[in-house]
């Protein structure tokens, strides 16, 4: 197989490669199920929705704070303290928000990961949603989960056993 991707003169394999390109991709990226997980496990961290008001007014992930990227360098620094882990979240897989959120905490010292697939993904696999009137669940969408078994009272709690 000719190696297309890798830089002429590169002396590593194909396989070191992307263990190395998979393990920096995990240390810096969660996805919604894996922070949902965490948060119902007490795992410390604060999940910040990078978004405006308007859209957080209409409805964030359960459990998230509220601060557009903008805000970040100015109040983040007064208001946790190093050490801090955060998890970040924009729209969706088209919206690099959350990228530049994670950045600017990554450039103040924090350690920050990305919620892949952001808020769009969070509401669609059915994660708790709150909203002006209250905290709602929307059914998973088949497209990013499995249909619930009846099994469990929330299709949410369905893990794709990735």
């Amino acid at each position: 197989m000719t190696d297309t991707l890798a830089e002429p003169g590169l002396q590593t394999s194909s396989t070191a490669i992307a263990v190395a390109h998979f393990r920096a991709k995990l240390a810096l990226e969660t996805d919604a199920s894996d922070v949902h997980a965490d948060l119902q496990d007490g795992v410390d961290f604060v999940l910040i929705d990078t978004r405006s008001q308007l859209a957080w007014d209409q409805g964030h992930a359960a459990g998230a704070v509220h601060m557009p990227t903008a805000r970040i360098t100015d109040e983040v620094p007064g208001r946790y303290p190093a050490g801090t882990r955060f998890v970040v979240y924009c729209w969706s897989p088209g919206c690099n928000g959350g990228d530049k959120a994670a950045l600017a905490l990554a450039l103040l010292g924090y350690d920050a990961k990305l919620m892949i697939g952001g808020f769009e993904y969070w509401a669609r696999e059915g994660y708790p949603v709150e909203t002006s009137s209250g905290t709602v669940r929307r059914d998973v969408d088949e497209l990013v989960g499995p249909r619930s078994t009846g099994l469990t009272t929330s299709v949410a709690g369905i893990s794709c056993d990735c």
